[in-house]
């Protein structure tokens, strides 16, 4: 089982030797680590029908799933049930913090920021994931079983709920607040709560082909892309009328690779696709808006802070002309605004000074004005 210490951990080491390759335990990831938000915040959120929550428990040893929001826990009791909390980081800057120390990974592989409150012997059972996770306990103690990556059979514990068999573990370990336990997808795993305890999930996770592909489909049907037939004048008659021959399969081939060989295109899906947000936002729409020159003014006070979950990206092909892709829609602003869109997106704090040199471009103010308004940045005063 491999185990390293704080002083030992580098992202470059990380990334060569344990990214999708195998899990590790990180020792004091952060040291003298408090919870983010209280578990009475995190049962208030999951009373809220805009959040996405699940409670998990045993009922006379069958496992049981139920979906927020919920009115009560009193039924509970006090023993062998969990609260998960989907993209806390969306509802609270606190919890948003947490992504920061992760950065050295792309932020449109992220996911969210989960959180279980677990009671003793609380957990969600034996299982395997898709994506990359850090989890970093909070308060209380938590035991984690993880094993080897293999022919794991998987099954329905509960509608809700995807189990696998008993397996043998190769990490079996005890995490205390401050810990980070890693486990890239595909290794099962399974964590029992000894104690009262927190435990923030920082997932990561990539689009699968299929999804992509479907998400390419219809981004031509809503853009009206690529609409053209197959032509072939002259070609020699056919002989064979149920064949779909070599020269046909070819033009058939060269009529979908000429879109993806479209960078520009594919730039743009891409933009708007990954940055598209899956769960709310929690945006707070200004009932007093911002005009342009009262945002310069109170920008020269304060610097914007960018909402918790909020996907802002660029693409190399498309961003010399300024183009960056915000929560799913494209923005273009033109190449002087190049550097603009480079701090737009790389940070979550925007001040003056980054900004200064190109709040005179119409297009930028008018859009930062918007966003403001709209609530996806704003000043924390």
């Amino acid at each position: 089982m491999d185990i390293l210490e704080l002083s030992q951990f580098s992202p470059d080491d990380f990334l060569a030797n344990y990214w999708q390759q195998k899990p590790v335990v990180i020792r004091q990831g952060f040291v003298h680590f408090q919870d983010l938000i209280s578990p009475d915040e995190l049962a208030g959120l999951a009373c809220e029908p805009d959040v996405e929550s699940r409670l998990v428990y045993q009922t006379e040893g069958l496992w049981q799933a139920e979906s927020g929001p919920f009115e009560s826990y009193e039924h509970l009791g006090e023993q062998g049930w969990c609260l998960i909390v989907q993209a806390v980081d969306h509802w609270s800057p606190q919890v948003a913090e947490l992504v920061k120390p992760f950065s050295f990974i792309p932020k449109w592989r992220f996911d969210d920021v989960m959180i279980s409150y677990s009671t003793p012997g609380g957990g969600v059972g034996p299982h395997i994931d898709l994506y990359d996770v850090f989890i970093c306990q909070g308060s209380g103690r938590r035991r984690w079983r993880v094993g080897a990556p293999g022919n794991h059979r998987q099954f329905a514990a509960h509608a809700a709920l995807l189990h696998t068999d008993p397996f043998e573990a190769i990490i079996d370990v005890e995490l205390q607040s401050g810990d980070i336990l890693y486990i890239p997808p595909g290794f099962p795993h399974d964590g029992v709560s000894l104690e009262h305890s927190m435990s923030f999930s920082v997932g990561f996770r990539s689009k699968s082909a299929s999804h992509m592909l479907s998400g390419l489909a219809d981004y031509l049907l809503d853009k009206e892309l690529g609409g053209a037939l197959i032509s072939d004048p002259q070609r020699p008659p056919h002989m064979q009328q149920g064949r779909i021959d070599a020269a046909d399969f070819a033009r058939i081939k060269a009529q979908m690779q000429a879109l993806l060989d479209d960078d520009t295109l594919i730039a743009d899906f891409a933009g708007s696709f990954l940055s598209k947000n899956k769960s709310v936002l929690d945006l707070q729409s200004l009932e007093e808006p911002f005009n342009q020159q009262e945002l310069l003014a109170e920008l020269q006070r304060q610097p914007l802070v960018r909402i918790g979950g909020l996907r802002c990206f660029y693409v190399d092909a498309t961003v010399r002309a300024g183009v960056c892709y915000i929560d799913g829609e494209r923005h273009e602003f033109g190449a002087a605004c190049h550097d603009a869109v480079l701090k737009l997106c790389d940070h979550e704090i925007l001040s003056h000074a980054m900004l200064q040199p190109y709040l005179k471009q119409t297009l930028l103010l008018a859009a930062l004005t918007e966003w403001v308004n709209d609530g996806y940045w704003y000043f924390e005063d």
